[in-house]
């Protein structure tokens, strides 16, 4: 399984998505609460995966997911997108994200999600 990157800026949501991908077999390479601490740990990390939400202070996950994808164009990022941003998903999916789940989280969903983006 991958070792994933999770980018929240909510404690909660972290947990969350953590305690999911932990039932899955994945391991957790890091957290981040910000876009510009995201692209930080994905530099040191590197993880075969991110989860990256879309709303965060500083700098917003489509920032964060050019900036990753300038750094490795190869990188694997997951958008976490609440119901009602159809349009950021679109520009998230154009500007390189691999997938997206929509919150609230379902863990079959979001562990299928997981699995189909680590597989390509």
């Amino acid at each position: 399984m991958g070792k994933i990157l999770i980018v929240d800026d909510t404690l909660f949501m972290r947990t969350l998505i953590k305690n999911i991908l932990f039932t899955g077999g994945h391991s957790i390479a890091g957290e981040a609460g910000d876009g510009e601490e995201a692209i930080a740990k994905y530099k040191e990390l590197k993880p075969d995966l991110v989860t990256m939400d879309v709303v965060m202070p500083k700098m917003n996950g489509i920032e964060a997911l050019k900036g990753i994808i300038a750094i490795d164009p190869a990188a694997k990022i997951i958008m976490c997108t609440a119901v009602g941003q159809e349009q950021m998903v679109k520009l998230a999916i154009k500007s390189g994200a691999k997938g997206y789940i929509v919150k609230p989280f379902q863990a079959p969903k979001v562990l299928e999600e997981v699995k189909n983006v680590l597989a390509t």
